[in-house]
């Protein structure tokens, strides 16, 4: 679909029509302090080779370098990433940000869409999946969104302390102007949440936690399920590294009503932060309360496979008000890639990357308690775990930085309780070597 520029005999037409002389006119209703007088003060233009040059200067500036091995996860994990995801996702069958409405201009982003929902429909041991949402934490805060309106006379919703906390910010930012209340389940010991305050809870419409959680502990989602529906309450699952499932037992085998989370690991750069991808599931009961759109397979008059927008009266712009959310676009190009990156692993790849992952972070937990250092939490993790050293770690965190290694995050603008502590992420991109230069600092 090519775009058509207006002709000036149409300007004229239409500015005629609406009692304008001019497109300058348009904006008359604007106060004059209000308008930019003059050109804008932009620098000289560059040649190619000047801007390549500039750019290169700038990222020099940088703290951080590409050459940096990063023991950093917190919600953003770097992964190898196919060639093969880059070369497909180019395609203009798929690249492409034209909202797919039109279903016989768009087949190959709606395929695309389609497939992506039903590997993630896989992943999660969920029967529906949507096409995604902004991110991570957006997909928590619609999941609550949404268990608040399957228990409709219920006003409370209840949200682990183990949840990744810029999502629990989401969370607040969403609620903060409703009716509704949040209430946060302690970590306990063990590094699971504590749901013994569940108990006599008559008002809760979804409680949330995630797993792996952010201090990479797996929960145990199976006894939360209980727990969960003993007060008759929806289950939310969210996630920050879903190469997790590739090895433990995924959510809906383990009872979950909702699963939500962030998809950044499946074949996305981290990219300074974003974009990231919402995935998002649920059991087939909840479909029509479910925010987002959703990609259907249908046959045309020929009897031909096609793929359509489907249920879309849950979107904004066609119920407004009465609207499951406000989401009513999604990350079309992330979720493709993500697909992309799910088709190009398949099951088996995916359960091998996630294995290699594990190993890695259990060495490098086995190396640290013999260097000195305590595992915080001894319930099994995922990736990332957090470590307490018996001295400052100030001083080995500056040396290995100047060794090109960023030795974790220390968690104490989080969890003051945990000041102390480092956050340690193992991915396959870091080399037994880099993991060694660690402890082989922390043992001076």
């Amino acid at each position: 679909m090519r775009y058509l520029p207006h002709t000036q005999e149409e300007i004229a037409e239409m500015l005629a029509d609406v009692g304008k002389k001019s497109l300058e006119d348009l904006f008359c209703t604007i106060p004059a302090d209000c308008r930019m007088e003059g050109d804008i003060d932009l620098p000289p233009s560059m040649t190619e080779w000047e801007l390549d040059a500039h750019i290169a200067g700038l990222g020099a500036q940088m703290k951080q370098t590409p050459c940096h091995k990063v023991l950093v996860g917190a919600g953003s994990y770097k992964h190898n990433i196919p060639v093969t995801i880059g070369a497909l996702a180019s395609r203009s069958e798929f690249l492409t940000a034209y909202t797919p409405y039109q279903p016989e201009m768009a087949q190959g982003t709606l395929q695309g869409i389609y497939e992506y929902q039903t590997l993630t429909a896989r992943l999660l041991g969920m029967d529906v999946a949507n096409a995604s949402i902004y991110d991570g934490g957006a997909s928590l805060a619609e999941a609550l969104l949404m268990g608040l309106r399957i228990k409709k006379k219920k006003k409370t919703v209840a949200v682990s302390k183990g949840i990744h906390p810029h999502h629990r910010q989401v969370v607040r930012t969403y609620l903060q102007a409703t009716e509704f209340t949040i209430i946060e389940l302690p970590v306990g010991d063990d590094g699971r949440t504590d749901l013994s305050s569940l108990a006599g809870q008559d008002d809760l419409a979804a409680v949330a936690l995630q797993s792996p959680n952010f201090f990479g502990v797996i929960e145990d989602l199976e006894k939360a399920a209980d727990a969960i529906h003993g007060v008759d309450s929806v289950f939310v699952t969210s996630f920050t590294e879903p190469l997790a499932f590739g090895l433990i037992k995924n959510p809906g085998e383990c009872g979950a009503d909702i699963v939500c989370g962030e998809g950044q690991s499946f074949g996305l750069a981290q990219s300074f932060g974003g974009p990231g991808l919402g995935m998002f599931a649920c059991k087939d009961k909840f479909t029509r309360n479910m925010p987002g759109r959703l990609v259907g397979e249908t046959v045309d008059r020929d009897g031909k496979r096609g793929f359509v927008l489907t249920l879309a009266t849950r979107e904004q712009h066609i119920r407004r008000e009465k609207a499951t959310s406000n989401i009513c676009s999604n990350q079309g190009v992330c979720a493709m890639m993500a697909g992309m990156y799910m088709a190009s692993l398949g099951g088996t790849g995916l359960r091998e990357l996630a294995q290699l992952n594990f190993s890695k972070a259990e060495y490098m937990k086995s190396e640290l308690r013999k260097a000195g250092a305590e595992i915080v939490f001894d319930s099994p993790t995922f990736n990332e775990f957090l470590v307490r050293f018996p001295s400052d770690f100030g001083p080995a965190y500056k040396a290995l930085f100047e060794r090109g290694i960023i030795a974790g995050l220390k968690v104490g603008k989080y969890y003051p309780q945990y000041d102390d502590c480092y956050l340690f992420c193992t991915t396959e991109t870091v080399a037994k070597t880099d993991i060694d230069a660690v402890v082989q600092e922390v043992s001076r």
